[in-house]
């Protein structure tokens, strides 16, 4: 199955541009640049704290961290997939070269090949990349 590492430039150009608008629509849906963007609240560190304690600091603002990425991913995950199916899919979909009518015409497995050849591309993933800073650029303006 082609898909947006696998195929032609002119076509990743082509493609692309039908991608945008689903994609622009996909991250607004699942909220995806407000949830990346939730932090915890870390510890400070006192004005006198000794070289241990700050120590200490880090290793708990580290863990915090640590948490509120999965919670995020997590938040990531449910909206994807609970929230907006179709919509993920319809991206998915125009990823692998497949209208978004006929998602279900092709078994997930080629999906998910498709999606590990695209994460494995580092031009791929750059581009995406750059559509989401875009979109929080946008958000800005």
């Amino acid at each position: 199955m082609k898909n947006l590492a696998t195929c032609k430039p002119s076509e990743f150009i082509a493609q692309t541009a039908k991608i945008k608008g689903a994609l622009a629509s996909w991250i607004k849906a699942i909220d995806l640049m407000n949830i990346r963007a939730t932090q915890p609240k870390y510890e400070a560190f006192p004005l006198d704290s000794t070289p241990e304690q700050r120590a200490e600091i880090i290793k708990k603002n580290a863990e915090l961290q640590k948490q509120q990425t999965m919670e995020n991913l997590s938040k990531i995950l449910d909206n994807m997939l609970v929230e907006h199916p179709q919509e993920t899919l319809n991206v998915l979909a125009l990823c692998c070269f497949v209208e978004p009518e006929h998602v279900d015409d092709y078994p997930i497995s080629d999906y998910m090949s498709c999606v590990m050849e695209m994460m494995q591309n580092k031009s791929v993933m750059d581009f995406f990349s750059l559509l989401a800073q875009m979109q929080t650029v946008a958000k800005s303006i």
